[in-house]
């Protein structure tokens, strides 16, 4: 038996009436009576708890904080529960009997404490409940929920099944139980004045993760690696003329509709790196000391975005600086999109525009630009560009040939564009020796020349010739970068001629790196080194969908070891992903099946999550078509999982057509889960006129 709510952003009055307004905060007394062989919990610790009769009892529980009426929460459940060790607060994290009693929640039990401490000496300010609770959800809407003092999670957010989850899982993990705990502060503690602002709790939340995970898992080093994917993700939805401001004025977000619409990439994702970027400007040491004045002198009440310049330029003027901070970020916030700057190396002459995909929407933005700037005789320094005019500036002239590079380790929210003779040079240093450029950077410039060609400011050429020094890359940033803008390429090329050569050069790139990985992979074993362990996975990835023979007897044989021995699974946990998906799509309808069967009859979370989507990797028409159908059976699939299992079946080249043509033939019901997202994925590889019309 389980219960469970959710509220944010305008459901609690669906449960009781109220003025359901995130500035109308308020403290909540509970009282819940249910069944005696279950068990309640709400925001707060409980008070007592009575029998009223042989099936019935009540808990009272102490009145919350005062707090927006979104985080109201309560669930009514079997579970049990896990503790975490903190010297102040009694951390539970709940779920289903059997994944407890199996040890699935001992991972967030272990790690929640530490970020709660985190938190707590960062900001110096006490976490402000006696309780902290934690629940895996079999269902929910959200990946989590930040409610005050009773978080929820999807089951697979939270759960981690020693010898079947990928340890990389822990990062999945140690990065969700961060960012809802960031909000105990950010949102829960200090709350938006209105929706339009969400991004001050989104933004925050998946701004301080990043620091959390790197404290609480120092051998993951995910902090590059978060804020790259963030940067990415915000770029691709910013880059759209129907983006939207991270703060857009409060008259355009009044209805529930408009209001889900902002829990979007802007919100947590360019929030996050604009949030970077002002640390990198003021100084972090600064940047962190006008956080925690703002938190203090705000905590239970509510903000907006002027609070939060005014109180970092309290701690910019205490330190002496000069940044004028509203000035400045104002340009970020409350205007669509981000610039690309282009700079001339050899007259020294840089200028900004709107970045955009489509250019034929004018625009005539500007932004202030802080720029930190390198070349490989200097070291990094600090110019800003604070004009839509063209100015020349003398840390970008080449004086001797030298490559220039801006924008150093990523700190800036845009794009950088160069004279040919600078990005010939940029990626001849990339062939030679690339080590020379900081590593968050080898990924940017492919990012930026992919994305520049897209928009049509480069040449095709020039993006694919920044993928030419991979065949000597070991390091997982670069490679991600060119394999997911190179995703993009596949999805316009993959039904034509240009493909087979495509895939031929890819071959060739990526022989090196599965060669590295080979003597861990062919034993089932992974490295020590977390982003290694990411690229393993990109090498066996690359390799076998691009058809290197040894990568796909790897796959086939493991797949058939586990066949053989049905009870005995050898496939390392990391690699299980990718295996299945590339031996399945090798394989026809016996491996179908098998996985099929291991699918309904896994009771594990993880193990279930991977084959879902390795059954939609088959090439085989009939299998795909019968996998479409089950996702109309909930015994099969369940509804909240309907939209993600077509979206896979549609990245799949033989299943993208079928996709489309069932998700009209079925709209109302699949439609249910996330509509925008099946559009989205099932829409992915439309390229022409006709297929427009069609949508």
């Amino acid at each position: 038996f389980l219960a469970a709510t959710n509220m944010q952003p305008t459901d609690a009055r669906r449960v009781f009436p109220c003025f359901d307004e995130p500035e109308m905060k308020a403290m909540f007394d509970v009282t819940i009576i249910h069944r005696r062989d279950t068990i309640a919990l709400g925001n707060e610790k409980k008070s007592d708890s009575n029998i009223i009769d042989d099936d019935w009892q009540y808990t009272r529980f102490h009145p919350t904080p005062k707090m927006s009426t979104y985080l109201f929460a309560f669930t009514v459940s079997e579970f049990t529960s896990t503790p975490s060790p903190h010297e102040r607060v009694e951390i539970q994290t709940f779920a289903r009997p059997d994944a407890t009693a199996a040890g699935h929640t001992q991972y967030a039990a272990s790690i929640t404490g530490k970020i709660l401490k985190f938190y707590e000496s960062y900001f110096e300010i006490d976490y402000q409940q006696k309780t902290l609770n934690q629940i895996a959800l079999p269902d929910l809407n959200a990946a989590a929920m930040e409610n005050w003092g009773l978080i929820t999670y999807q089951e697979g957010g939270l759960l981690y099944e020693e010898g079947v989850s990928s340890l990389l899982h822990k990062e999945v993990i140690a990065t969700l139980i961060a960012h809802e705990l960031a909000h105990q502060w950010f949102g829960n503690l200090v709350t938006m004045k209105w929706w339009n602002e969400i991004w001050l709790n989104e933004g925050f939340a998946t701004y301080m993760s990043y620091f959390a995970v790197d404290n609480a898992e120092p051998t993951f080093k995910t902090k590059d690696t978060s804020v790259l994917s963030d940067l990415h993700i915000a770029f691709e939805g910013d880059a759209l003329a129907s983006s939207h401001p991270l703060s857009p004025p409060q008259e355009d977000v009044q209805t529930t509709s408009k209001i889900t619409e902002m829990f979007d990439e802007i919100t947590y994702s360019k929030g996050a790196i604009v949030l970077r970027m002002l640390a990198d400007v003021v100084g972090e040491k600064v940047f962190n000391e006008g956080i925690k004045m703002y938190l203090s002198d705000f905590r239970f009440k509510n903000t907006d975005q002027n609070d939060l310049w005014e109180y970092i330029q309290k701690a910019v003027n205490k330190d002496g600086g000069h940044t004028k901070v509203a000035k400045v970020m104002d340009t970020w916030t409350n205007q669509i999109g981000y610039p690309v700057i282009t700079i001339n190396t050899t007259s020294g002459e840089i200028y900004q525009t709107h970045f955009l995909f489509n250019d034929s929407s004018e625009s005539s933005l500007w932004w202030y630009i802080p720029i930190r700037v390198m070349s490989n005789t200097s070291e990094s320094s600090f110019v800003s560009l604070e004009t839509s005019d063209t100015v020349k500036k003398d840390e970008f002239i080449s004086k001797s040939g030298e490559w220039i590079l801006a924008n150093v380790n990523c700190t800036g929210y845009y794009r950088v564009n160069y004279n040919p003779e600078n990005w010939q040079r940029l990626l001849t240093q990339l062939e030679t020796n690339a080590h020379r450029i900081p590593l968050m950077n080898r990924g940017q410039l492919v990012d930026d020349a992919f994305n520049l060609a897209r928009a049509k400011l480069v040449n095709v050429t020039l993006a694919l010739n920044s993928t030419r020094f991979l065949r000597n890359e070991r390091a997982y940033l670069p490679w991600e970068s060119a394999v997911r803008n190179l995703e993009y390429f596949v999805l316009m090329f993959d039904r034509s001629e240009v493909y087979g050569p495509m895939q031929a050069y890819l071959r060739e790139q990526v022989k090196g790196l599965y060669s590295f990985f080979r003597n861990y992979t062919d034993n089932s074993e992974v490295p020590k080194d977390h982003s290694l362990q990411h690229n393993q996975i990109t090498a066996i990835e690359v390799a076998c969908s691009n058809g290197l023979p040894e990568c796909i007897a790897m796959a086939t044989m493991m797949f058939a070891d586990w066949m053989n021995n049905n009870s005995t699974n050898h496939i390392h946990p990391n690699l299980r992903s990718v295996i299945y998906c590339q031996a399945v799509a090798a394989g026809g309808k016996n491996e179908w099946e098998f996985a099929w069967n291991k699918f309904q009859s896994s009771s594990d979370t993880s193990e279930k999550e991977q084959l879902r989507e390795a059954l939609s990797c088959t090439k085989k028409i009939w299998l795909l078509n019968r996998y479409l159908e089950y996702t109309l059976n909930p015994e099969k699939i369940r509804r909240m999982d309907v939209a993600s299992t077509i979206n896979y079946i549609s990245k799949n080249v033989a299943g993208q057509a079928l996709a489309w043509n069932f998700v009209r033939a079925h709209w109302e019901y699949v439609s249910l889960g996330d509509e925008a997202m099946l559009i989205e994925g099932v829409t992915s590889r439309f390229s022409t006129q006709f297929e427009l019309k069609e949508v």
